[in-house]
């Protein structure tokens, strides 16, 4: 599994009109990474310790409920 390039993220970041950072941060690894799957989103965000964080902040602690949130959002 690939690690979260932060520096491109901080250069994604720049051209979104969004304020969520989590929000943000789904869009890029889904644009950068070309992942859609939220099984192997979920565990690439697992393995970060911002990520982790941020997916903590809104209870998400498996992939079903990261693609339940990214339904609603």
């Amino acid at each position: 599994m690939a690690d979260i390039n932060w520096a491109e993220y901080k250069e994604y970041k720049k051209y979104t009109t969004k304020k969520d950072n989590f929000a943000i941060l789904l869009d890029f690894v889904k644009s950068y990474y070309n992942m859609t799957n939220p099984f192997d989103m979920f565990d690439m965000l697992s393995e970060d310790e911002t990520a982790k964080m941020m997916l903590d902040k809104r209870n998400i602690t498996d992939a079903e409920k990261l693609e339940n949130y990214i339904l609603k959002h």
